[in-house]
């Protein structure tokens, strides 16, 4: 079992600094402007707490794709995605979610892989939207190495279709969080361009 607190808090901290005139800023994640990325954080928290309790909803309910720049947010979208991500944590806390199969926006795998992702994607998030928004992103390195050891077990030189672009070169010597994020794909030095 893997601890989805620390980088769910750090997420839920970084969206609560969001300022509603950073919506429409661009992030490291190509296709998502800072509200298109919070939409697909709000729903990939529902998904994947869906699949934590093995709720065949989840497959029927799948994290927003939609790149929209202008996604409409709910009213208190930041308490709300704190909420969601409490109750995320709570149900990866019970020792059932990680055993069996479950389903996750249609896809079918086993649970402790879906648990995985779901670390994957918070600290990933974390570290778009605190980018996208001037932030700065740490998390402890337990839970880092965590994600580093997951995806660099499972990513090529190709990257994941649908996923992750190819890896970006760094140094082997590079900080833990930028050889974490340069494996999806991501430039750990991309920052927003200037105005």
């Amino acid at each position: 079992m893997l601890d989805l607190a620390p980088a769910a808090q750090r997420l839920a901290a970084v969206v609560g600094q969001i300022g509603d005139d950073q919506l429409a800023a661009p992030t490291p994640c190509e296709k998502y402007q800072v509200s298109g990325l919070v939409a697909h954080v709000l729903g990939l928290a529902v998904a994947f707490r869906l699949a934590a309790v093995k709720d065949p909803a989840a497959s029927a309910d799948p994290p927003s794709e939609d790149p929209d720049p202008t996604a409409v947010l709910p009213e208190g979208w930041r308490e709300e995605l704190a909420r969601r991500l409490d109750a995320l944590v709570a149900a990866w806390r019970e020792p059932a979610a990680w055993h069996g199969q479950t389903e996750v926006g249609g896809v079918s795998l086993p649970a402790e892989q879906a648990g995985v992702v779901a670390l994957q994607e918070l600290v990933v998030h974390g570290w778009d939207l605190a980018t996208a928004t001037g932030q700065h992103y740490d998390l402890d390195e337990n839970t880092l190495r965590k994600v580093f050891v997951a995806l660099d077990g499972s990513v090529d030189e190709n990257g994941t279709p649908g996923l992750f672009a190819p890896p970006v070169p760094v140094p082997m010597d590079a900080p833990l969080l930028d050889r974490t994020i340069a494996l999806t794909g991501r430039d750990p030095k991309w920052r927003p361009a200037q105005r």
